[in-house]
This record gives C-alpha cells, sequence and structure tokens, in this order.
C-alpha cells in the first residue's frame, strides 16, 4: 500500500480471482476497475507536478501538527504522501495554542480555508502578572500587531483541534492519503516498510516518523527503548465557553484577546481568548503528582480550585465554571546524536526528535517549522539518489535549532516558578523596570519572550528562506 497506482500486482490477483467468475460478474467487476483507475489517475492529475521531475513515495508516521505540516509542503512539493495515524479521528486534546510568526506565516502560505483563520482570535497585548493579585508586572500592550510589523506575519491564539483541522483539510485537498485508526507494530527502517496491528503493509521511499512525544519510530531509530522523563510538572488543560460565564466582566475578559501569564510559587498559569473570542483557553501548571507511567488522566476540579484558591481572584472566578478537568503529565527527552539513519531514508520530526515543554509555546509551531523544512528540501531533489543529502540537510538545519527552543522553555520554567524572596522579587523589579516601553531592552533579556536577541531569531525565521540559503551553499549533486 502507499503507492499511487493501481499496480501490476494487484492486476494480477484480480485476474487469477476472475478465472472462477460468471461473465456478468467479470464484466461488472471491468466496469468497477476502470472507474477506479480513472479515479486514481484523476488524483494523482489533481496533484502538484513535483518542481524537478522526482516524485517520492513518502510514508509519515502520525498525523499531529508535524505531521500534517510535513504531508501538505511534501505534496506541494509534488509528492505523493501516506499519513497513517493511531487514532480514530482528529479528536479535541488539550485546548489551545499560540501560532507565533514563524510558523504562521507558513500556514498562509500553504492556503489553510478561511474558516481556519476566522477561528482564531489576534492577541493584543501580553500581560505577565504576580499570582497572588494579578499586579502586571511587566505589559506588551502591542505585543500581537507588533510582532506582525516586525516579523511580517500575525500571531494568532486558536484551539488546537481547529489548527489540526486546517492542517488535514488542506492536506486532503492536495491529495494526501490518510489511514487512521491504524496503529504501527513493526517498522522496517532501511526498507522503507511499515506494518500495522491490523496487517496493514506500507512502503515508501521515505519514512518521517513524526509520532509524538512517545515515538515508536525514535526507539527504532535508536535500537532501544527510550522512554520520555517527566519533568516534575503537570498542567491542566480547559476551555471555558463565554456562553457559560455571566454577563459581565468575565465574560469580558474572554472576548478581549489579551495574553496573561501569572507567575507562582512553582507554578504558572496562562489564558488568552480563542474561536474568535467567544472562549477562553486556560493552562494551569504546577507540581506533578501522577503515579510513573500515567501520562494523563481526569483530575479532580475541586482539587485545581483549592490549589489556585488564593491566586488572582479574577482567575479563581473562571476555575470556578470548570465542572470536568485532564491533567496531563509535561514530558522531555534528552538529545539525541542524530535524527536519520545510515541509509537516508528515515528521519524524525517534531516531538519524535525534540520535544520542549510549553513555557514558549514552541511545540507546535517548532513541529509546523519541522515539517515545512523537509517538504521545502525535498521539493529540490532531482533524483531519489539525493535523498540522503536532502536528510542531511535537514538534520543540519533543523537539529541544533529544535534542542535550543527547546532548552530555552526549560530555562523558562525556572523564571516563571520562582518562590517568593529576594531572588523572585529582583526578577518582578526587573520586569517592572521595562514594563510598557518604559525603557528599550538592548541586551539579552531573561524573559525571553520580549528579548532583543532571542526574539527576532525565534519569530523571525523563515523556512523557505532558510532552504533556499541552504541550497544555495550546498546544492544537490
Amino acid at each position: 500500500m502507499g503507492g499511487r497506482r493501481l499496480g501490476d500486482q494487484t492486476k494480477q490477483a484480480l485476474a487469477t480471482a476472475s478465472s472462477n467468475l460468471s461473465p456478468i460478474t467479470m464484466k461488472f467487476l471491468a466496469n468497477i476497475w476502470t472507474i477506479l483507475s480513472n479515479l486514481v489517475a484523476q488524483r494523482q492529475d489533481d496533484l502538484p507536478d513535483a518542481t524537478n521531475g522526482c516524485r517520492l513515495d513518502i510514508i509519515i508516521v502520525g498525523g499531529g501538527m508535524g505531521g500534517l505540516s510535513a504531508s501538505i509542503q511534501c505534496a506541494l512539493s509534488g509528492h505523493h504522501v501516506t499519513v497513517i495515524e493511531a487514532a480514530r479521528e482528529l479528536a479535541e486534546t488539550g485546548a489551545g495554542i499560540q501560532v507565533t510568526p514563524n510558523a504562521a506565516k507558513l500556514l498562509k502560505r500553504w492556503g489553510l480555508s478561511e474558516s481556519f483563520w476566522s477561528s482564531a482570535a489576534r492577541p493584543s497585548s501580553m500581560n505577565f502578572r504576580r499570582y497572588s493579585d494579578g499586579t502586571i508586572l511587566f505589559r506588551e500592550q502591542d505585543y500581537g500587531p507588533g510582532l506582525k510589523r516586525k516579523y511580517g506575519s500575525e500571531t494568532l491564539n486558536i484551539s488546537r483541534v481547529d489548527v489540526q483541522k486546517g492542517l488535514y483539510d488542506r492536506a486532503k485537498e492536495l491529495g494526501v492519503e490518510f489511514h487512521f485508526g491504524t496503529k504501527v507494530v513493526e517498522i522496517d527502517m532501511d526498507g522503507g516498510r511499515v506494518k500495522s496491528a491490523a496487517g496493514l503493509e506500507f512502503k515508501g521511499d521515505l519514512v518521517i516518523g513524526a509520532d509524538g512525544i512517545w515515538s515508536r519510530c525514535r526507539e527504532v531509530l535508536l535500537g532501544k527503548e527510550d522512554h520520555p522523563e517527566a519533568t516534575g510538572d503537570l498542567v491542566y488543560r480547559i476551555i471555558i465557553n463565554a456562553e457559560d460565564v455571566p454577563a459581565g466582566e468575565l465574560r469580558d475578559k474572554i472576548t478581549n484577546p489579551e495574553l496573561n501569564i501569572w507567575f507562582g510559587p512553582d507554578c504558572h498559569a496562562v489564558s488568552y481568548s480563542i474561536r474568535s473570542g467567544t472562549a477562553l483557553g486556560l493552562g494551569l501548571v504546577r507540581p506533578d503528582d501522577l503515579p510513573p507511567g500515567v501520562s494523563k488522566k481526569e483530575g479532580s476540579a475541586e482539587e485545581m480550585r483549592e490549589l489556585f484558591r488564593n491566586w488572582d481572584p479574577i482567575l479563581a472566578r473562571f476555575l470556578d465554571h470548570v465542572k470536568v478537568v485532564e491533567t496531563w503529565k509535561l514530558m522531555h527527552r534528552q538529545e539525541v546524536e542524530t535524527w536519520i539513519n545510515d541509509k537516508g531514508n528515515f528521519v524524525l520530526i517534531g516531538d519524535a526528535s525534540h520535544p520542549m515543554i510549553p513555557y514558549l509555546a514552541q511545540g507546535a509551531n517548532s513541529a509546523i517549522e519541522d515539517g515545512a523544512t523537509i517538504g521545502l528540501i525535498l521539493g529540490k531533489i532531482t533524483s531519489k539518489s539525493q535523498l540522503p543529502q536532502a536528510l542531511q540537510m535537514f538534520q543540519t538545519m533543523r537539529k541544533a535549532r529544535g534542542e535550543a527552543v527547546a532548552r530555552e522553555s526549560l530555562k523558562m520554567r525556572t523564571f516563571y516558578h520562582m518562590r517568593d524572596g529576594p531572588e523572585q522579587q529582583e526578577r518582578d523589579s526587573l520586569l517592572e523596570k521595562y514594563s510598557d516601553s518604559k525603557r528599550t531592552i538592548e541586551e539579552k533579556f531573561p524573559l525571553s519572550w520580549v528579548c532583543p536577541i532571542f526574539q527576532p531569531w525565534l519569530f523571525g525565521y523563515d523556512a523557505n528562506i532558510e532552504v533556499e540559503k541552504a541550497i544555495e551553499s550546498s546544492p544537490f549533486a
């Protein structure tokens, strides 16, 4: 499976089976064959032409942000793409995410539907607050519009499932083949073969492992078991609909597209409008108390409210409207030496290669960058023999950056979670000194979101430009 056309083996199998059929049945099957062949050929004709005359069969294991993004850009580069996903359907997982300019510019180029763009909220300001009373420690009044002016693309606060649906719909338009409810149990890395629990086999010129933090593909590449490690934190992820809170201050907070982050002892909280300002996404991070081996479970809304009872009264009032909540263990992984196999036909992307905690909101954005980069590079090859060189270029471009963002996200955990005391007071004093552009930040700043060195490096990244520079510097032989 995973090929582009009904092949000779299929024809031979049908011919053998037809030897015992009646003429009427054979005529019926012949008509069905003609219809199927025409449909497959028509779909193939609708696919974008490979820019350099080399069309690959690409198998992507995992239909999350990275896998969907890779499927789109690989299809746009003219390749035939099959996505294998264990889940039976795209489902609501987590709450919302922030799509920052480094990824939003890619989504715009991919031509996602108008319904995708209308489902997002655009953050106006960004506020970092003290946990106990909501005092603003640092405000970026012109946050969203300012980023658009600097980096040429807007910033979106959006439901995770809305992003997945937007990517999936576009991938389907481009002819990407999807197999949901298909759990991968065997991977022949060098042979480019993948087998499902139901016995389905897929073969491609390239296998992309995009199967997330619990990646089976990663273990195959490393040749050993490799479980993610607990960070010591867990998160409550919540969506509150505006219609479920009374009119007045709380509902106004939902429709106002601010981004708020509260710093507290060993904890922090984030809120943002999503779904065009009709819902609020909330993330509450606290010390992890889930048993080893348990990554997600239903939580106690009452326990959550009690933990955050003495926080900003506005936040506590929102939590009074939460009836059901899930807890997610935040995990990370150690960096690995390589993301590609020796043969050069197997590669890891996204959380399978460089998972990161969400303290800079870059997990999805970085996975989207990965997907775009691998697809753009594969649009430059003129022969399958260049595939190893293409994957090496991908790793050179993406590994250092992905791992650097993951490390910076871990650093923010320490900055956010300071306990009350001299160090916390020094942090708050520094933030207040520069809040609302009272002073220009001219050197490295510990709050990475606004650091004049880190922010341009993070948000100003353009995968298309970086690939063109890499190809110009090291053209494929």
